[in-house]
């Protein structure tokens, strides 16, 4: 080969991954869409079974544990790799230019009320609704046999000491109750959501349902989590600003661990 042909085989654009550019297109396919949204949840299902529960039975910890432990072997990966598509597309590791919904078009003081207003209506609702997933649960879930699988919010933390439960939930607060919703909402909102333009109108509804199937572990609470969470997607969907459901969904999340922490701690539950 000759120095010329060298050099022509040097500065040839490598061909782009396939893969890659399905997901970073403007428009994801509904059956790549559905894979998306579903993939991460059955992961966690997988690493809970397989590593987490085994390891959290072992040690003598509540169950509770086991599925922090499993969202955030299956969910850091995922927002490290929505970085690393950041710098396929930049050459830099970053969110932002795979991220929809960051425009940012209301002031800071105007969607803190507005998140605020989400927060505690996602809050009020989801307690409203656990007659509801009682139900659904009694009705078609009581075949789930895995330790914590119940209606109760606080089923995962049964029969497990007062000292014990404080100090797993206050180890996982940081993840369970923030960095983990928050992820969930990049991924989610930030990135699957803004890639289904062709749903029009039906891209929140289809956003909020795959996401609350993806919830394996519980689903007899995905009709619930559609009636508290759809409110916030529609309005990130409509208004392009997804800090709404940041706010809305690590908001809450926080606001329900910091609550129910407490609550245990003074004996209340």
């Amino acid at each position: 080969m000759t120095n010329t042909q060298m050099s022509s085989a040097r500065t040839e654009p490598t061909r782009p991954n396939r893969f890659v550019e399905l997901l970073l297109a403007d428009r994801h396919s509904v059956p790549l869409s559905i894979a998306l949204h579903l993939v991460p949840g059955a992961l966690i299902v997988a690493v809970y079974a397989l590593i987490a529960a085994p390891f959290t039975r072992a040690v003598g910890i509540p169950i509770f544990a086991a599925w922090a432990i499993a969202l955030g072997v299956v969910l850091f990966p995922l927002l490290f790799g929505l970085m690393w598509l950041g710098k396929q597309r930049t050459g830099g590791y970053n969110l932002r230019s795979v991220l929809g919904y960051m425009e940012k078009p209301f002031s800071r003081g105007k969607i803190t009320l507005i998140g605020i207003g989400l927060m505690v209506y996602m809050t009020v609702v989801s307690l409203a609704l656990l007659p509801l997933d009682t139900l659904v649960y009694d009705t078609f879930f009581t075949w789930l046999q895995y330790e914590g699988a119940g209606s109760s919010a606080t089923t995962y933390l049964d029969g497990y000491s007062q000292s014990s439960i404080l100090i797993t939930v206050g180890i996982c607060l940081p993840f369970t109750g923030f960095t983990l919703p928050l992820i969930e909402e990049y991924y989610f909102r930030g990135f699957l959501l803004p890639r289904l333009p062709q749903l029009g109108r039906w891209a929140p509804l289809f956003n909020t349902a795959l996401f609350s199937v993806y919830h394996f572990w519980a689903p007899w609470t995905v009709l619930s989590k559609i009636a508290f969470l759809l409110p916030g997607v529609w309005f990130v969907w409509g208004k392009h600003d997804i800090r709404a459901s940041i706010w809305m969904h690590p908001g809450s999340a926080l606001l329900a661990t910091v609550g129910g922490l407490t609550a245990f701690a003074f004996g209340l539950m």
